[in-house]
This record gives C-alpha cells, sequence and structure tokens, in this order.
C-alpha cells in the first residue's frame, strides 16, 4: 500500500485493509480490519476507522471515530462520532463534535457543531445549525415527485421522534417540535409546535380484536 501517512499509523490486519494511493494519513491514526479507503480521501491525526467502513474521497477531521459506516464525497469535522452504519452521501458536511448514529443517512446536507442525528433518520437537502438534537426516525422530506426542495434548521433546536419535516419549511432558532409532528410550515424562534391525533382509548375493547387474530 502506497499511501501518504504521518508518524504512528496503526493497521490492525494490512489483509483485510485497502487504502488507495491518493489517500493521506495523518498521524496517530488507527485502522482497523475490513475498511477500504480509497480516492482523494484525507484522514486527519488521531482519527480511528473502526472494522466494517468504505470510505471515499472523504475528508475526516482530528480525532473523529467512523464505526462500520459508508461515506462518499463528504467532510466529517473533528472529535465527530460517525456510526455504526450509517452513511453519509456526496456534499454530506458533518461538523465538529457532531455525533451522527445508526442507520442515519445524510445527503446533500449540513450538520451543524455539537448536533446529535442518533438514529434511524433521514436528513436530506436541509442545513442544521448548532446543538440540536433530531429523534429517531425523524425524516427530512425534500422530494414532492417532481422537485427537490431544501430545509433550514436554527441553532438548540429540538425535532422528536417521528417527525416529517416537509421541505422547503424555515425552522428558527430554539424551537420545539414534539414527536410525531408533521411540518409543514415555517417555524419561528422559540415556537413550541405539536401536530398529533388526539389519542382515543376504547375501555374493554381489547379482548375482541385479540380474539379475532386467533381465530
Amino acid at each position: 500500500m502506497k499511501f501518504k501517512h504521518g508518524k504512528n499509523l496503526s493497521i490492525k490486519d494490512k489483509r483485510s485493509v485497502f487504502i488507495g494511493k491518493e489517500v493521506v494519513v495523518g498521524n496517530d491514526v488507527t485502522i482497523y480490519e475490513n475498511n477500504r479507503i480509497d480516492g482523494k480521501t484525507v484522514i486527519e491525526d488521531g482519527v480511528t476507522i473502526l472494522p466494517g467502513c468504505y470510505i471515499v474521497d472523504t475528508k475526516i477531521g482530528k480525532n473523529t471515530v467512523v464505526n462500520h459506516s459508508q461515506s462518499e464525497k463528504a467532510e466529517i469535522g473533528k472529535e465527530c462520532s460517525i456510526g455504526p452504519f450509517a452513511r453519509l452521501r456526496p456534499n454530506a458536511k458533518i461538523k465538529d463534535f457532531a455525533k451522527i448514529g445508526n442507520f442515519v443517512e445524510i445527503k446533500n446536507a449540513t450538520i451543524g457543531c455539537g448536533t446529535k442525528v442518533s438514529h434511524l433518520a433521514y436528513v436530506g437537502d436541509a442545513d442544521l445549525g448548532d446543538n440540536c438534537n433530531i429523534g429517531c426516525g425523524a425524516i427530512f422530506v425534500n422530494y414532492d415527485g417532481v422537485n427537490k426542495h431544501r430545509t433550514s434548521v436554527g441553532n438548540s433546536c429540538f425535532i422528536g421522534s417521528n417527525c416529517n419535516i416537509i421541505a422547503p419549511v424555515s425552522i428558527e432558532d430554539q424551537s420545539y417540535i414534539c414527536a410525531g409532528t408533521t411540518v409543514t410550515e415555517n417555524i419561528k424562534y422559540d415556537d413550541f409546535v405539536i401536530g398529533r391525533v388526539r389519542q382515543e382509548v376504547k375501555e374493554n375493547r381489547a379482548h375482541e380484536y385479540l380474539n379475532k387474530e386467533k381465530k
């Protein structure tokens, strides 16, 4: 493997790691088994690449950890956590200290400093500010069947689990969107947003449905 690298590079299993000749690796980098790193990828100092990653044409900042994930034509800041099972598609920009968790897909989107998209979410064609929390199952709905549209999210916003953000919309700083809400209109600073069907309880009726299933 002929590529540029700094001091103290540790490759745990050279037989199962492929690193392209245009890749540049910094100092004190650790690369575990079963990884492919290719294209004009730049890996800065102190990065850890855990097993099972495919990384191409990606810049990875200092002390970031990438775990069992894919990244193509993306930028990742310093001290980020990526994965496991995350996918960064072209023009994904992950800023410093951000977290992209398991089964999260980022496409043509910016994730601000310290923002967490921890699990089971899709963020496409969006700009997220700093220190936001994006809940499990949140979807940024960017395609109307004909055209792609973009969403803007400010700083310190909370988007709860199972929310649909229907682009194009703008969500200003310090907004709170409750779980299960579908957002179709712009949200202003400090707004609290909830859009759910009210729960109804039919007492002593469950057995009717449970018994039908058993028959």
